[in-house]
């Protein structure tokens, strides 16, 4: 099947759902896809059903016989000349969906049930009424004569429900042979796609919305922002404005889980994480809690996509939260602050006194991440002076100098990642050590990263790679006496925006 033309990217996704669809092996096959809300799991599977052949249900907050009354409704349209459909439970909805499918010839047919955990929340029986379904087709005569298979795909945004269908004492564990977890553009991906030319101003944008596909034509009427000076107008004209859907996008993605039932106490923990507390003890201090009281909540928030979790490179006792949308990010810190003020249509008047938090607050925290995202994806091994392993953070203290160093970026020879200090492991090599500033760099920067070399050959369990590189990202430029240095010595290398989108 080939990808359609409408279908932006997702080459590998489409790829995969294809292979999934056409494989041989059971008649009846179940797939489960999850993402975050607008990342374009409906888009990219109403395709799926276009090319292939099926039903496509998306399903909405109802009761259960409302929920099934609809479901049947659906099913009827696809059987042009039959009576009218009703259908008593979910074993004998989807019993008779799969038969439908499964008696058409011309190819694999896809179902896809879209929003599942709106049937969840209305039907408890569903989780077992599809593994009901799938029993009955690998050991049952459900499949016999059926001139097609039927690939039934369940999808949903509410991340902690989704991920929850393959786990524990779930039904449905064991019987998935798809597995999809739909990401958001990354930020190379998210520029084609707005189709914005200047790497500033793309990365502008980026570090606001993100890579979710569904926001560009939710701003559509606003235009793109081709410069940096355009933000401001577009700022206002979208997120803060108090008309637009975007105002309150963090609160429609927290509402999305159904565990989170004290949103209060979630909104503290995301605005003292957004404010750059990243340690639990630290979030916890900010709330005013003790640290053990908020380990359920970040858990939760963990697993629910708000919140990543993110080791330090070399030690797991360390580990730093971040805030995983990046207009979630912004809200906190802006939007939610000054929220008097923007109903009353004062949005220039916010942005002016925002531009100090929002490059703090929201540029710094997100450059960082998407330099990391460049160094493993996009650098050249010889950028990086050779093959690495994921890149991460890294902590390292200076005992001479009685203070501690945190490297935005640092990367492991692909021999030595995932080593960690201590236990009898084997020692950490560092190939790359990185500095990401949104600001100018200048020589004193480059010493920095000198001196944290130093500090790796001196460390028990870790050690530099010869010639260790010197990664320094900046989004506004660097001194001439760093770039001069930066020509003299090849350990050292330098990434601007247009490097950062278009260079390795």
């Amino acid at each position: 099947m080939e990808k359609p033309s409408s279908l932006y990217d997702r080459d590998i996704e489409w790829a995969d759902l294809v292979g999934f669809v056409t494989a041989p092996g059971p008649r009846l096959r179940l797939g489960i896809m999850y993402g975050r809300r607008r990342f374009g799991k409906s888009h990219l599977l109403r395709r799926l059903v276009e090319s292939a052949g099926g039903v496509y249900h998306l399903a909405l907050q109802e009761d259960r016989r409302s929920a099934l009354d609809r479901f049947a409704a659906v099913l009827s349209r696809h059987q042009e000349g039959s009576p009218p459909l009703r259908f008593d439970d979910w074993s004998a909805a989807l019993g008779y969906a799969a038969a439908m499918l499964g008696s058409r010839r011309g190819g694999p047919q896809v179902l896809v049930l879209d929003e599942y955990p709106y049937l969840h929340r209305a039907g408890a029986e569903l989780d077992s009424a599809v593994q009901a379904l799938m029993d009955e087709a690998s050991i049952g005569d459900l499949s016999s004569g059926w001139h097609s298979t039927v690939s039934v795909i369940v999808c949903g945004s509410a991340m902690s429900v989704m991920t929850g269908l393959l786990s524990g004492a779930s039904p449905m564990r064991g019987r998935a042979a798809l597995d999809m977890p739909l990401a958001s553009f990354d930020y190379r991906q998210a520029r084609r796609f707005w189709g914005i030319e200047d790497p500033a101003a793309a990365f502008a944008v980026d570090s606001i919305v993100g890579g979710a596909a569904g926001y560009k034509d939710l701003t559509a009427a606003a235009g793109v922002p081709s410069r940096p000076d355009d933000l401001a107008g577009w700022l206002a004209a979208t997120v803060l404005n108090p008309s637009h859907a975007l105002f309150r996008e963090d609160e429609y993605l927290l509402r999305e889980d159904p565990r989170i039932t004290v949103e209060a106490r979630y909104y503290s923990l995301l605005q003292a994480i957004a404010e750059g507390n990243t340690s639990q003890g630290r979030i916890a201090a900010a709330v005013g809690r003790a640290s053990g009281d908020i380990a359920h909540h970040l858990r939760v928030m963990t697993e629910a996509g708000f919140v990543v979790r993110e080791d330090d490179l070399l030690t797991a006792r360390r580990p730093a939260y971040r805030i995983a949308d990046p207009i979630v990010r912004f809200q906190h810190l802006i939007t939610r602050r000054h929220k008097a003020l923007l109903e009353e249509r004062r949005a220039r008047e916010v942005w002016s006194r925002s531009v100090d938090t929002y490059r703090s607050g929201v540029v710094g925290p997100h450059f960082e991440s998407v330099c990391r995202r460049w160094v493993n994806r996009c650098a050249s091994p010889e950028t990086l002076g050779g093959p690495i392993g994921p890149a991460g953070r890294l902590q390292i203290n200076d005992r001479d100098r009685r203070r501690s160093f945190e490297l935005d970026v640092a990367a492991p020879t692909p021999e030595t990642a995932g080593a960690r200090i201590g236990g009898g492991r084997r020692r950490a090599v560092i190939q790359a050590v990185g500095e990401a500033k949104a600001g100018r760099l200048n020589a004193s920067d480059l010493a920095r990263l000198d001196r944290i070399a130093e500090l790796l050959d001196g460390r028990k369990g870790l050690s530099p790679a010869p010639g260790i590189k010197r990664l320094l990202f900046s989004l506004e430029g660097f001194t001439s006496e760093l770039s001069g240095a930066a020509r003299r010595r090849s350990d050292v290398e330098l990434i601007d925006p247009v490097r950062l989108y278009e260079g390795s």
